[in-house]
């Protein structure tokens, strides 16, 4: 097996995706008494390109995935993607994290399901706790809210469809799982 250096796995992505590489960088970390080194690459790609690029992700070598996280970034959602390539091999694995924004009036990704099978809890996640429409993911209950919580309320969500909205005057308002209006007390 071949492996690439962080480097080349970036200019490849970049000869395939071009303008779509929002953003790309390499961070290199040591670890442990003997400062052993990894690197990590992160890469920003618009989201019309996400799913190939997963694809050619699989294409180097089938990754390790590890979890997707979520920010409410206020227009958008930004999903990061945590994979690894050359996983368990020894002073050669390169974390590689993809991050991709979802515009909160289109709240759409495709699965990768089909590609990395693993990904499905993480996808169900970003579903239950965004809002997040997974196209080609089948619906299915809940994995971690339970099934009478409340509708159209996403936990990670800073915005109005958050758990608790706060109203300009510092109230809880709004129908959410609290139901309830009470003052909001800073922490000193």
């Amino acid at each position: 097996m071949k492996y690439m250096k962080p480097e080349e796995i970036i200019e490849l992505f970049k000869g395939r995706f071009g303008d779509s590489i929002i953003d790309s960088k390499i961070e290199s970390k040591e670890e442990g008494v003997k400062k052993n080194s990894y690197n990590i690459i992160w890469l920003m790609i618009k989201l019309e390109n996400f799913k190939d690029a997963v694809k050619l992700l699989c294409s180097i070598q089938f990754p390790h995935f590890a979890i997707i996280s979520g920010n409410d970034l206020g227009e958008e959602i930004e999903l990061i993607y945590y994979f690894s390539l050359y996983y368990g091999e020894r002073f050669k694995e390169i974390s590689l994290n993809i991050t991709t924004f979802l515009p909160k009036e289109d709240l759409k990704i495709s699965t990768i399901t089909d590609l990395i099978p693993g990904t499905q809890t993480a996808e169900r996640e970003a579903i239950e706790m965004f809002g997040i429409k997974v196209e080609g993911l089948p619906d299915s209950p809940n994995l971690f809210l339970p099934k009478d919580f409340a509708k159209d309320t996403y936990p990670f969500r800073r915005d109005e469809k958050g758990i608790y909205p706060l109203s300009k005057n510092g109230k809880y308002v709004g129908d959410n799982i609290a139901k309830r209006e009470e003052e909001v007390k800073k922490v000193e």
